[in-house]
């Protein structure tokens, strides 16, 4: 790829470029353009085909064909000329069928239920269905999520591109489950197999990586760099800088739940042992259950301080994340009764004490913009990536 493509990827082990914005090698150039044309139509909407070209910088000829193409495949159709005022021939309009399709997607990450949904390209959800887990884990929870899987292709009302699975875990680029110890599974090729048993592709990623491509694509979160910091009952972190997703060479960056900010020379704050194996992490006191033990039975204000104190041991283990890359933005995805308040305040003023006023002055640390469905929303975007190369 281009540098324009994917600056960092090549030198820094960063995941591929998520909206591809210049040409590319020879041999890759027709499905790079393709993307560039469902991408164009994807977000800016309806277009001409010279729109198109002048947009992507491809010839109108390489446009006419790849949309013949696409019109061909039934994702993309004419809409009709354009009304104007204008001398000459008016041009035609294209436009992506995003309502014609739908993805199914699956939210693994809850503790007691699978959360699944069938939803439209643009991140509408047309079907819902929850089933419990009830305490299965290793064959039988993959058999439970088939089955869920099942049953949400069998709900779906238009063709399925694909299925996208937002799981815990450690999960590298085929959708193998590394490890996930939480649900039994160990070296699990979650895709692998649901694609052959299921007969659609199937995309697997780690929950917080979803959420963050969630955010990307059909929330609000800056391409430049971004991190959604994912809290519920463990905290993991997705990561985009200049529009690509960070993996890390174990496929585990983002793992800032288990950087150590509580030690033994903490001052009536002793470390608690976290699941890992260590003391003192910072899932040990930012999870919701954490945080709702912290605060049980405290008036307004000592339960403010409460999660003040956890805000600043949240700024702790961001500043240098956030100095490394120099993020526009830390995004927050929890219960905003506990985050969106006191601690986020509090871990924005210690991000902003401890790097410099050139990159923490301008750092804006929110809430989401995506609800309980981020992580579902998050799946979906893996299908249109993986298959359509829209992002």
């Amino acid at each position: 790829m281009t540098a324009t493509t994917q600056p960092l990827a090549a030198a820094h082990g960063v995941g591929r470029a998520l909206r591809p914005t210049g040409k590319v090698l020879p041999e890759h150039a027709r499905a790079h353009n393709r993307s560039l044309v469902l991408s164009h139509l994807f977000h800016i909407g309806h277009a001409s085909r010279a729109d198109i070209a002048r947009s992507t910088g491809l010839t109108r000829v390489t446009v006419s064909g790849l949309v013949a193409a696409l019109i061909a495949e039934g994702l993309v159709e004419e809409l009709g000329v354009r009304v104007e005022g204008k001398v000459g021939k008016p041009a035609t309009l294209v436009g992506m069928r995003t309502e014609a399709f739908q993805i199914v997607v699956v939210d693994l990450t809850n503790d007691t239920h699978l959360l699944g949904a069938v939803m439209t390209l643009v991140g509408a959800v047309a079907v819902r269905r929850s089933v419990a887990l009830d305490g299965r884990t290793g064959q039988d929870a993959a058999d439970l999520v088939e089955s869920l899987c099942r049953e949400l292709l069998a709900a779906a009302t238009c063709p399925v591109i694909g299925v996208g699975i937002a799981s815990p875990g450690v999960i590298d680029l085929d959708g193998t489950v590394v490890q996930a110890p939480n649900r039994g599974w160990y070296d699990l090729p979650l895709a692998t197999r649901l694609t052959e048993s299921l007969g659609v592709p199937v995309h697997v990623a780690n929950d917080a990586n979803t959420r963050a491509l969630g955010e990307f694509t059909y929330g609000s979160a800056a391409g430049s760099g971004c991190m959604v910091v994912t809290i519920g009952e463990g905290v993991g972190a997705g990561i985009v800088v200049d529009g690509a997703l960070v993996l890390g060479r174990h496929h585990a960056a983002g793992e800032i739940g288990h950087v150590t900010v509580v030690d033994g020379d903490v001052r009536d704050e002793p470390p608690l042992d976290c699941a890992c194996g260590r003391s003192g992490c910072l899932e040990t006191v930012l999870s919701v259950p954490a945080l709702r033990r912290r605060t049980a039975g405290l008036s307004t204000e000592d339960s403010d301080a409460a999660l003040a104190s956890v805000g600043r041991l949240l700024g702790i283990a961001l500043a240098p994340v956030v100095s490394a890359l120099d993020l526009a933005e830390v995004l927050l995805s929890g219960p905003p009764e506990l985050l969106d308040g006191a601690l986020r305040e509090s871990a924005l003023a210690t991000v902003r004490a401890r790097t410099m006023p050139v990159i923490g002055h301008g750092l804006a640390l929110r809430m989401g913009s995506l609800d309980e469905d981020g992580a579902l929303a998050g799946a979906a975007v893996l299908v249109l990536s993986g298959q359509l190369g829209v992002s």
